[in-house]
């Protein structure tokens, strides 16, 4: 599969919820995550297995969120993909008890692939984003 071809199905498969054990099949055994938390880079190891509990997690805070792929960008062996995924918030995020209101998330990656498998990616969503729409949804509630 072309690197294109991989990150597609890991979006349709498992960040998508449908299966996230098919992680898997697309990921290295040990993935480098670069991720951005409150403007702090931080890298971590991810298996896949780590990714489908972190997949499961998303399902029971957002419930069976949507995914929509908003820009897709191919370069060599790096693929480019910013997404916009809406669901309802059914369990606790960040101490904020479910309100049954929509969540909105916008997010970014790079996802670098070597031998067929992804095995490095760079991530930020807008956290800032999701904190306003959660006390808001408080409020309403």
């Amino acid at each position: 599969m072309t690197p294109e071809q991989i990150v597609r199905k890991f979006f349709e498969e498992v960040r998508s919820g449908k299966n996230p054990d098919y992680s898997n099949q697309l990921m290295a055994e040990q993935v480098l995550a670069h991720q951005i938390v409150s403007e702090k880079e931080q890298t971590v190891f991810r298996t896949p297995e780590d990714y489908a509990e972190h997949v499961r997690e998303m399902i029971e805070a957002y419930g069976d969120f949507s995914l929509e792929i908003q820009e897709f960008l191919v370069q060599e062996n790096k693929v480019y993909v910013r997404w916009k995924q809406v669901g309802t918030h059914v369990g606790e995020i960040d101490g904020y008890q479910p309100t049954g209101l929509p969540v909105i998330q916008m997010a970014s990656a790079v996802y670098r692939i070597e031998d067929e498998k992804i095995s490095e990616y760079w991530i930020q969503i807008d956290r800032s984003g999701i904190q306003k729409q959660l006390e808001r949804n408080k409020d309403i509630k």
